[in-house]
Order: structure tokens, then sequence, then C-alpha cells
């Protein structure tokens, strides 16, 4: 990275990208785009025709891999189609995200049309813990299931799978998360992330890969999936943050022109509990509003009632649950808020010295677990740094999630500290862990002597990638129809952040709700409105702003409201 392309923000350093100003233009008269769009496409590596068409005409033939590359995909499929022939009991184990949730739905979706004698079970966060137990397996074969099918779980189950074995049940483990030593004993393993696996996209969603495997199984009775299941791997995909390209973005955009002509029932009584009334919804609609509301259930209480909301036919059950999803998202909401404060006046007091530690960890008695993960999300994104936030069982044992940067891989430092974790998994980005209180000092130390040996203050500086510049005057109709071509927006495919030079301050600065910051301004004769979430820090900046012109980092939004649309920004920082 070339220091000369950053520039110091109020809060970030912006990295502005330095583009090619003839490719830029070839780009626009070849496929018809603005040039900030244009500009976009090349700072992020689409410069060469083929690879932009590919980009924005995503389609099943260049971007979906033959599930067959999957390993033990015919396996699983076949022991499946044995168990329906057969009318054996099978019972689907899911997690308590939307991930596990829309997973378990999926696998009811569509093997219950088949004549399959299915069940699902997803566990109580707080009570059963995470993944496939001894405990399931047993009271699974008490009640007389002969297959076990995991979905968005189970790559850590070695002691649930050789009792399975040992009691003669099949078990097939279907799941996204990274293996830590080998895989279980299981008749199929179907993880994409297995070394031996040759499928080539590694950022299925759990949904994603139980999706894969129906679909190889319906081909094989050449018969059509139902609609539901592309609704359902559309929310799993977003809400587990997987990255939007390839394969993934193919599905989501699948999914998301599906659910644009028509909403299902359940996902209208999402979009209606957060007041959402727009002529078409987005993976950002989805990934802030609407999964938000299903995950609240997995943190607070029963997640199996997200499982029959997604797929139930009885419009009172769907509205009674979607009333409880909304009252849950609220109480989540608070605790969480509340989390959030009380660790962020022990960064202010001093207490937790951000000076001299690189690493956010905290805990408490009173945070559920459910919650700890985005409170752990939220600081690593505001602060810049990994966080660990942990709560403290009656037990003394300490569980919880953590969040990091990308330049910091937080699952191979839990990996190197694994003998003093009780359990861990997930990603490079996102993990859970559960430890013992007596080594949380020691892990604490082993990871902040990482970070300072692998990561640079530079690494530590938090900033964003500026991906094109941008006038006021170039914000029309064409620009928004132009950005949606790059939709869905999501996880190494974020909304474009623009650079607008050289603008004024209309007006005096609003504060709304004491945290967000709405101001107009003003160049060549253009008047755009902007608003700042949560950052009452630039009230005060704004004020003594005066009449200095300054450089706006944003990005473009459509606001639809009452059959009127109108094209504003919502600002990120600014440079003075």
């Amino acid at each position: 990275m070339n220091l000369k392309d950053f520039i110091q923000g109020k809060k970030y350093l912006l990295h502005v990208k330095s583009s090619n100003e003839d490719e830029v233009r070839k780009i626009s008269g070849e496929h018809n785009l603005s040039i900030p769009v244009s500009q976009v496409l090349f700072n992020r590596g689409y410069k060469l025709g083929d690879n932009i068409r590919e980009f924005l005409f995503t389609s099943y033939e260049k971007n979906v891999p033959d599930g067959n590359l999957l390993k033990d995909s015919n396996i699983a499929v076949d022991r499946i189609l044995k168990a329906i022939k057969e009318k054996e009991k099978i019972l689907v184990f899911g997690d308590y995200d939307v991930d596990g949730i829309s997973s378990s739905s999926l696998a009811l979706v569509c093997l219950l049309p088949l004549g399959a004698k299915i069940n699902f079970f997803l566990p109580n966060r707080a009570r059963d813990g995470y993944g496939l137990s001894t405990k399931i397996v047993q009271r699974a074969y008490e009640n007389g299931y002969k297959l076990i099918i995991t979905v968005d779980n189970g790559t850590t189950a070695f002691e649930a799978a050789a009792l399975a074995k040992k009691l003669g049940l099949d078990l097939i483990i279907t799941d996204h998360h990274r293996p830590q030593d080998g895989v279980p004993e299981a008749l199929a393993v179907v993880n994409p992330y297995q070394d031996e696996c040759k499928y080539p996209n590694k950022f299925l969603p759990g949904v994603g890969v139980i999706f894969k495997l129906v679909n190889l199984l319906y081909e094989k009775k050449k018969l059509f999936l139902p609609e539901k299941a592309y609704e359902l791997l559309m929310l799993g995909t977003i809400a587990d943050v997987m990255p939007l390209l390839g394969e993934n973005r193919y599905w989501v955009r699948y999914g998301l022109s599906k659910a644009n002509k028509k909403l299902s029932y359940a996902m209208s009584v999402l979009s209606r509990n957060v007041r959402l009334s727009k002529e078409r919804i987005s993976s950002l609609d989805i990934g802030y509003n609407i999964a938000p509301q299903l995950n609240a259930l997995g943190r607070l209480s029963d997640p199996r009632d997200g499982v029959k909301f997604l797929i139930s036919s009885n419009r009172n059950d769907v509205d009674r649950v979607g009333k409880v999803l909304f009252e849950m998202n609220e109480a989540r909401k608070r605790v969480e808020r509340q989390i959030y404060d009380d660790i962020s006046v022990a960064i202010d007091s001093g207490k937790i010295n951000l000076e001299k530690e690189n690493l956010i960890l905290a805990a408490g008695s009173g945070w559920p677990t459910g919650i700890v993960g985005l409170v752990a999300g939220k600081l690593a994104h505001n602060y810049g740094r990994p966080a660990i936030i942990l709560h403290i069982a009656k037990d003394g044992l300490l569980k919880g999630s953590c969040r990091s940067i990308k330049e910091f891989n937080i699952f191979d430092a839990l990996s190197e500290n694994k003998h003093l974790l009780k359990t861990f998994g997930g990603h490079s980005q996102a993990a859970g862990l559960s430890i013992k209180q007596e080594n949380v000092k020691e892990l604490k130390e082993n990871l902040e002597q990482k970070i300072s040996k692998e990561l640079t203050p530079f690494d530590l500086k938090q900033k964003v990638e500026i991906d094109a510049t941008l006038q006021l005057s170039d914000m029309s109709k064409k620009l928004l129809t132009d950005l949606e071509q790059l939709e869905p927006f999501g996880n190494e495919n974020p909304t474009p952040n623009f650079l607008i030079k050289n603008i004024s301050l209309l007006d005096k600065p609003r504060l709304l709700k004491d945290k967000h910051i709405k101001i107009s301004v003003f160049s060549d004769g253009v008047i755009k409105p902007v608003i700042f979430f949560n950052r009452p820090d630039l009230f005060t900046v704004f004020n003594e702003l005066g009449e200095k012109n300054f450089d706006l980092a944003g990005n473009v939004t459509k606001n639809e409201w009452e059959g009127r649309t109108n094209i504003e920004l919502f600002g990120v920082d600014l440079v003075i």
C-alpha cells in the first residue's frame, strides 16, 4: 500500500485509490455506465471486458459449480433417498443463528414434499450450547431416529459422532466452518473447507451446503426445487455475512429477484415490523433490518420458532411469531446498547487502555452469550481493534465471541492457544470460544504479543476505502440505476464510498436523538442532504466550520417515502 494514497479524515484514514482516466472512460463507454460507477469497477479490479461482464451479469453456467464436487455429497444423497424410501425417521439438527434457522427450514421445505419422515431440533444457546452433543444423539436414538443430518454445524462434533457410530445411527454432517483437527467420523461430511474437497467455492454458507445437497437429490429425481428454497438460501447467505461474489452473488441476486416479484408472507411480516415499505428490498435491507429479527430469537429465546415462522402456511401462526420476533429484537437492542455503553465507559475511563492494549477484552456475568458477539463486532468496527466479549457463567466458565479486523486472523490466533480453551470455532474474523477463568489472563497476553508482533501501528488505524470521486451534480437517477447493477452489496462487495471535494455547508448542523448529525451541503449550484449516523463528535466540528470548504466521504442512497424518491448521502467522514 502506498501511504501517499491515504488522507487523514476526522476519524478514519481514507484510502483514495488512483485510477486510469482513459481506462475508466473506456469502461463507461463499453458498458453504458456513469463515470463514478466505472471508476468503482476499475478500482475494485474489474478492468477487462470479460470480468466486468461476469460481475455485472452473473450466470448459473459461469458462477455455479457442480455440487458433485463436494466431498461425500453423493454418499449423503443416496443415504437420504434410502431413508425416504424406507420411511426411516430423520432428524435435522441446526444452529440458533439465521444461517442455522434457514438451513433447517430449507431441509424441511425440500425433504417433506418427497415423503420424508423428518423432524428438526435447534439448540437453545444458553441451555444446550453450540453444536451436536452426545445428549441429542442419545435422545434421537431413544426416539427411533435412524439418520441425523446436521446443518451449519457438526465439524467439531467428535464425541457426538463417536456415540452415533456406537449406537448404529447414521450421521451426515453438512457444515461450512473450518475444521480444527480433522473431521468427525461420520457416514458423510459435506464441508467445502475440508482439504480433500474439490469444490471451488470455499465460502458457501451453511444454508448453501445443504442447498447444494438437496439440489443434487432433486436432480437425481428429475424434480424442480420448491421456490421457497431460493428465498431461504438468499436469507442465510446474507445473514451469515458470506462474500457476495461469484456463486453467492448469483444466488442472492436470484433470491432477491424472486422476493421482489412476490414477498413470502413471513418476509412481509418482518418488513412490516421495521416499517420497510419499498418497491424493491435489497441485500442491505435483509442484513440490517430483516435478519436481525430472526437472530434475536436465537440470542434471547427459542430459535425453533424461527423455523416454524419461515415455513408455516398458517398466517395466524406467522403473525403471532412475527410479533414475538419484533419484541425480541427490541429487547436485544436494549441489552446490546447497555453492554456496549458499559465497555465504552471502561475505555473512556482508561480501565481498558487502548494506548497500551491492542485487544479489547471484557467480561460480565449479566451479559447474555447471544448478545456479546454483536457487541464485539461493534467494538471492533468502532475502535479498529480485535474484540473478545465474554459471559461469565455460574460455573465459572466464560463463554463468548470474538470479532476481528481484516489484518488479524482471530481463528488462527485461537488455534495457537487452543491449550488454554475449552472449545472454540469460527472464521478468520469471527469466532466463538469458552475458557476457564484462570486461563483468560494468559490468553490475553498471548494475543497481545501476537498482535504486536504481526501488526504495525498503521494496521491498527481505522481505514475506509474510497472507491471513486464524485460531484454533487453526478447524483442523478442514472447514477442510482448504475449503482444497482453492482448490487447485492455486502461482504467483499461493500456499498461504494465516494469522495466529494470542495463542498460547503448550507446551514447549521442538526443533532438528531443526541447521536446523528444532519446537514445540507452545496456545490456547483446543487444542494444535497447528508446524514451521519452515530457521529455526535461532528456536531461541534460542523458548527465551527463556518464557510470553509471541506471534502466529504460518503455513499449514495435512495430515500423512498410516500411514493417519492430522493437521492441522498450517508456521511462516513470529512476532511478539512
